[in-house]
């Protein structure tokens, strides 16, 4: 039910939240406004039109629009919903508790009301309802305003309604005039409709506010089946009710139902001994004999657990041989009928009779299957009890702690040694130790990290406990190898770390890596003088450097001192002298002397290095 009544009489409301007005500081009566909650139903909108709106108009196919309103349930099951209403049900722990829920006309009004009959005259009560905005948290639309009359004049207003998406509870008192029997409850809706302005309410409550009627001390009493009577006294504290009347009242089953006991109207109760069990005790309080006799007129004070002790026992039980029964001081381990005489410690005298039967310990003798975790570091091992034989069932199973069932799976395990326990219906038990084994340990190596000058290759040894079948080397595309590279061969333009993921023929992974140290160094040698005089030796000129650390010439420039250009070559190889220049332009012979030259040089890791300097012609 969209608001639940709680019995507080609260609140005057200034700006959204439920402040205390005239609070009931005494007790409650039942609330008698038995319709307040709406009821309670499978039906996600209840029919037929329930008339308890003027001016609007009920829906049984919401959402309700402007100036209508349905009973409903849960907005959840609804066909269809406005995109800025909340998916909720009522204000109860009923999952079938009806609410009602009003979509505001475009003008203020009322949109509730209802008589309330059968009260008395000169008594005070108290009202409370549950109210909450029907739009989704920080939408913000135009907020419902609500004020709450009683026979036309305003009690309570709740200002406006936040859309916090949360049931708030408002409430006041009010003493009825002498002759008066009846009020008119309603609610009037102060802001206008339109975009928002949508509410919901629920557990209207009404309930008689007297003084505060007590049963001391509240804590529980036990007392003995054939002990003394105890007295249960009324606490009436205030003034409120100058000659109050009381009926005590007793409820045997749990306080779902409570049943006057005759006669007892005094301030004191005296409780016989009775038979064992639990009971609980109240007492109904009203200002005359005449209000205790309206249901809708009188307050009830706290409830008063008593539990009775019982005198008798009688237990009747099998166990395995071996195991004992505990009564008292005494253990008892062979079949037999004992009666033995208890004290409790609250003085009770009880008579406990065992009827023990001992059988004999009939061996469990369990079957299991086992399997093995698939790979060293899997916890998908697991073990199964498939049947038992001895013993008589149910049997309790746990392996490890666990608990488990014949025929289950006990899994997600890892290798190790697992202790498991047995125990039958009458206690009988074995118990054992299962081990699950992992398979031979799959590992790789790569051996230790190197230090490699750019250029250099890396010969990366593979050691592995057992064949690879699958190859994924980290980062991907250092390697193309996926079999049959051992050693792995790897010409690396950087530092990497390389990364391999192995499989194994049973499908378990080993990782390891290596880290592979690269230092550029430029390894490039070019001559400062040649002697093109076609001896054989040193004819031409050119850039020599060391493969695969040198790539190539990106282009090779020899100039005179003047800057004329007197030889030029591109996309050259490095220590290729048949492409270098020859000491000639055009076909003849430049002087000796000194020359300039500019090489741009490209290496292996991508970078180009332009050099230059002078040069000397020998012949």
């Amino acid at each position: 039910m969209l608001l639940r009544a709680v019995a507080l009489s609260l609140c005057f409301l200034l700006t959204g939240y439920a402040l205390p007005a005239q609070q009931c500081t005494g007790n409650l009566g039942e609330n008698i406004f038995t319709d307040g909650d709406f009821g309670s139903g499978t039906a996600n909108v209840l029919t037929p039109d329930p008339g308890i709106a003027p001016g609007f108009s009920y829906t049984t196919f919401p959402p309700p629009n402007d100036g209508s309103y349905t009973i409903t349930n849960d907005t959840r099951r609804w066909a269809s919903i406005f995109d800025t209403w909340r998916l909720f049900g009522d204000n109860s722990d009923d999952p079938n508790g009806y609410m009602m829920l009003v979509n505001a006309s475009y003008e203020p009004g009322l949109f509730y009301e209802q008589d309330v009959d059968g009260l008395c005259e000169n008594t005070l009560y108290q009202f409370s309802a549950d109210v909450t905005n029907v739009v989704r948290r920080g939408v913000n639309q135009l907020l419902p305003n609500v004020s709450f009359l009683l026979d036309d004049e305003v009690y309570v207003t709740t200002g406006a309604l936040p859309e916090n998406e949360t049931w708030t509870t408002y409430g006041f008192t009010f003493v009825t005039r002498p002759g008066q029997t009846s009020v008119t409850l309603a609610l009037r809706n102060n802001a206008p409709g339109g975009i928002g302005n949508d509410i919901a309410i629920d557990n209207i409550s009404f309930r008689a506010c007297g003084p505060e009627a007590l049963i001391l001390p509240d804590t529980v009493a036990d007392v003995c089946e054939d002990g003394e009577p105890i007295t249960l006294t009324a606490t009436v504290n205030g003034d409120q009710f100058p000659t109050p009347a009381v009926q005590w009242q007793r409820s045997t089953d749990g306080g779902l139902s409570w049943q006057d006991i005759p006669g007892e109207t005094n301030r004191s109760f005296v409780q016989q001994p009775t038979a064992s069990g639990q009971y609980l005790y109240r007492y109904l309080l009203a200002n005359s004999p005449a209000n205790l006799a309206n249901t809708k007129c009188y307050i009830v004070s706290n409830e008063k657990r008593v539990n009775v002790i019982p005198k008798n026992y009688s237990v009747t039980d099998t166990l395995c041989a071996g195991l004992t029964f505990a009564v008292g001081s005494k253990t008892y381990g062979s079949s037999g009928i004992y009666v033995d005489t208890l004290r409790s410690g609250l003085g009770c005298d009880s008579i406990v009779r065992l009827a023990l039967e001992i059988v004999p310990d009939p061996g469990l003798r369990p079957s299991f299957s086992l399997v093995d975790p698939s790979c060293t570091y899997l916890a998908d091992g697991r073990v199964t009890l498939d049947s038992m034989r001895g013993g008589i069932a149910p049997y309790r199973f746990e392996l490890a702690g666990t608990p488990g069932r014949v025929g289950i799976p006990v899994d997600s395990l890892t290798e190790g040694t697992y202790a498991y326990l047995l125990e039958d219906r009458y206690g009988c038990r074995a118990a054992d130790t299962l081990s699950l084994v992992s398979p031979f340990p799959f590992e790789v190596d790569l051996g230790a990290d190197q230090n490699l000058v750019l250029g250099e290759r890396a010969t990366v040894p593979i050691r592995t406990s057992q064949p690879i079948t699958a190859y994924t080397w980290l980062p991907a595309g250092i390697t193309d190898c996926d079999s049959g590279c051992n050693p792995l061969e790897v010409l690396p333009t950087s530092s990497v770390t390389l990364g391999l993921v192995a499989t194994s023929a049973t499908g378990c992974l080993a990782v390891d890596s290596v880290r592979l140290s690269v230092v550029a160094e430029r390894l490039v040698f070019i001559p400062s003088a040649f002697s093109p005089n076609g001896d054989g030796n040193n004819d031409r000129f050119t850039v020599f450097g060391s493969l695969p650390n040198v790539s190539g010439l990106r282009s090779l420039r020899v100039f005179d001192r003047w800057g004329g250009e007197l030889f030029s070559a591109g996309d050259v190889n490095a220590n290729d002298e048949t492409a270098g220049w020859d000491g000639t332009v055009g076909g003849r012979d430049v002087p000796v002397g000194t020359y300039v030259y500019a090489a741009e040089v490209g290496f292996l890791d991508g970078v180009v290095v332009t050099y230059t300097g002078t040069l000397t012609l020998i012949r």
